[in-house]
């Protein structure tokens, strides 16, 4: 495994970055498999483990810390918060207006219990699930300051941050003397390529380590999702995505097909490689459920894309361009809110 330093914090990761999404009750309930598959990524050398408090309402990170133990100073682990605990598919739901967000209340908390549920007395990234505009930049990331200060974080970053927000938060910790972003995790896959317009220039510029997530575009680029036939069987299929239906983003695969093919790779193995070819990406999130999976993916890990493949990529998926949409992709408010976008609706809201 060909180790990467993360972004300028001098920690060194592998290329892959083992996300564990998909351990516990919406995806693998088996926590014994998942286990497993931990244990396995760790001995083919992977080295970065990612996960998140709204994963299975907690479940990942217990399996994760169950998997870890005997084995945690050898590993950089990184988790999230901000979503709310419960709110992602299968959860219990939160009626607690707290209960999501970056402010130092919820923070504070989260990284207490991410650290109780992970089993471990430190975590080595710790980021800020989605962005926050309740909340000014400066209290994140004074919050996240104290708490690694306090020993317990030992950098912190964000998640799917516009440009614009990483810009202004490395300048609210350069005027307030904060602890910055050192890391970001943004989407990027072949269909998903927008963040290169600005995001990983900017995170090139700042010295921020990437770990992206969905590389393999949530599944469509595993050669499962093909134009004219029946969906698999899926948990994504199951809650509806409306991506995976998306006639733009299956044209694309079908074209991809053939690429993959005359390069001797499966699509999910031409996927994996475009991900990580890029020079600001620093390691790609993958989410194996099972071992098969797992065993699928590190097969392919010293796979490198010749120009030629790159530019027949690129004539499929532009640069810097997006085909389609990704369902859970990030809409800041001015996208999000109707009145935000129409002069007489807010006059009214204001009056």
């Amino acid at each position: 495994m060909k180790y990467r330093t993360l972004g300028r914090t001098g920690i060194k990761v592998s290329p892959y970055c083992l996300g564990a999404m998909m351990f516990g009750a919406v995806g693998n309930p088996d926590q014994d498999e998942a286990v497993r598959v931990i244990h396995r990524a760790l001995d083919a050398g992977v080295n970065f483990v990612d996960t998140a408090d709204v994963y299975s309402s907690g479940e990942s990170e217990e399996i994760v810390g169950r998997a870890l133990k005997g084995r945690r100073d050898r590993v950089v682990l990184a988790t999230k918060a901000g979503l709310g605990m419960g709110s992602g598919p299968g959860g219990p739901g939160s009626t607690d207006p707290n209960a999501s967000g970056a402010s130092r209340r919820l923070l504070v908390r989260a990284v207490d219990d991410a650290l109780r549920r992970l089993g471990t007395d430190y975590i080595d990234v710790f980021q800020i699930h989605r962005p926050d505009p309740d909340t000014d930049v400066e209290e994140t990331l004074s919050a996240l300051t104290d708490l690694v200060r306090a020993g317990k974080v030992r950098a912190i970053g964000g998640s799917s941050l516009p440009a614009s927000e990483i810009v202004e938060a490395q300048w609210a910790a350069e005027r307030r003397g904060l602890e910055r972003f050192r890391t970001e995790q943004p989407p990027y896959s072949i269909l998903d390529r927008g963040i290169e317009r600005e995001v990983l220039p900017v995170c090139e510029r700042y010295g921020i380590g990437t770990l992206v997530w969905s590389p393999l575009a949530q599944g469509m680029l595993t050669g499962r999702y093909r134009k004219g036939r029946p969906a698999p069987d899926s948990m994504r299929a199951r809650h509806g995505f409306g991506h995976l239906a998306d006639e733009r983003r299956l044209d694309a695969v079908e074209r991809l097909v053939p690429v993959a093919e005359e390069a001797g790779l499966s699509l999910t193995h031409l996927a994996m490689a475009f991900a990580i070819a890029h020079p600001g990406v620093t390691a790609a999130i993958i989410g194996p459920r099972t071992l098969a999976h797992l065993d699928d993916l590190l097969a392919g890990a010293d796979t490198t894309l010749s120009d030629e493949t790159l530019d027949r990529i690129d004539a499929i998926a532009p640069p810097g361009t997006d085909t389609g949409r990704l369902d859970m992709a990030y809409d800041t408010p001015a996208v999000q809110r109707p009145a935000l976008r129409r002069r007489a609706t807010a006059e009214r809201a204001a009056a």
